[in-house]
């Protein structure tokens, strides 16, 4: 019985990595449905605000 003192410890981490990793594609399947794709790591208020103009341009471009 000695031999098995890990297991008092394994399973109590194998729920919470299990939970996290549940918690962590929660967050990308909720992000994915509201937005349409995945987000991208590092963005900033910045990226977006330069991702919007180029997206205007792109379609003022396009209508033209």
């Amino acid at each position: 019985m000695a031999n098995l003192r890990w297991l008092e410890a394994a399973l109590p981490l194998g729920i919470i990595a299990g939970m996290l990793c549940v918690m962590g594609n929660g967050q990308y399947l909720i992000h994915k449905a509201v937005n349409g794709r995945p987000k991208h790591i590092g963005n900033d208020g910045w990226d977006v605000a330069m991702e919007r103009r180029d997206k205007k341009i792109m379609q003022s471009y396009n209508s033209a």
